[in-house]
Order: structure tokens, then C-alpha cells, then sequence
């Protein structure tokens, strides 16, 4: 069953890197994804761009809100994601647990599945 591994990493801690230091940590990511897919686990996988170009879109009453990133509220943002095709949840948690990201930023883990459970 797939598994969405979302990375939840704090605002702005991208900020806090050098360069040098940020591509060290993707290129860790990257060869992380390289052992998914190398072990027939990885379904997909995307690093994200920070949320200073992202936006909200939502439609009420036929009325349509885009609210530009980054957004006030929110302390922690989308960085990337890794799905995953596990048998069960506690592989799914495992392979969380191996995420390098887990060193510096959350590893949420959500089976996918209708919307309506």
C-alpha cells in the first residue's frame, strides 16, 4: 500500500545554511531516494521549492482567495515528499526513521487512500 513520507521542516531554516551546507543535505536526500528505488520501494519523489513562491487557492461561495506564500501562520512548511509502496505502516515508519530529513525536520507518514475516511 502507498505511503506518503511528507518532509515538514521549520520556516526559514534554509536561510540558516550556507550553500555549501544545503547541497550536502539535498544530495544526502537524493541518495536516500537512490536506496528507495533501489530496493523497489520508491514510487515517487520531489523536493519542493520554498513556500515564498508558493500560494493558497480557495473557492467559497464562488468566490476564488489566492493568498501568496510565504504564509505568517504557518511554522513549518512542505519541503519535499517520498512515496513509498510498503505492506504495512510500521515498514512505512521504518523507512521514515532512516530519512535523513528525520535529523533536521519532520517526517510525517500518511497511508494514502479516499478522502472520505
Amino acid at each position: 500500500m502507498p505511503f506518503m513520507l511528507l518532509i515538514a521542516e521549520p520556516r526559514g531554516q534554509r536561510d540558516t545554511r550556507a550553500p555549501s551546507e544545503g547541497e550536502a543535505l539535498y544530495a544526502r536526500m537524493v541518495a536516500f531516494a537512490e536506496e528507495l528505488a533501489a530496493e523497489g520501494t520508491l514510487i515517487d519523489a520531489h523536493a519542493l521549492t520554498s513556500d515564498t513562491g508558493g500560494a493558497r487557492v480557495q473557492v467559497r461561495e464562488g468566490r476564488t482567495s489566492i493568498v501568496d506564500g510565504p504564509f505568517a501562520e504557518a511554522k513549518e512548511m512542505i519541503g519535499g515528499f517520498f512515496l513509498v509502496d510498503c505492506a504495512t505502516r510500521a515498514e512505512a515508519l521504518a523507512i521514515a526513521q532512516r530519512c535523513p530529513a528525520a535529523q533536521w525536520a519532520s517526517v510525517e507518514v500518511r497511508e494514502t487512500g479516499p478522502c472520505f475516511r
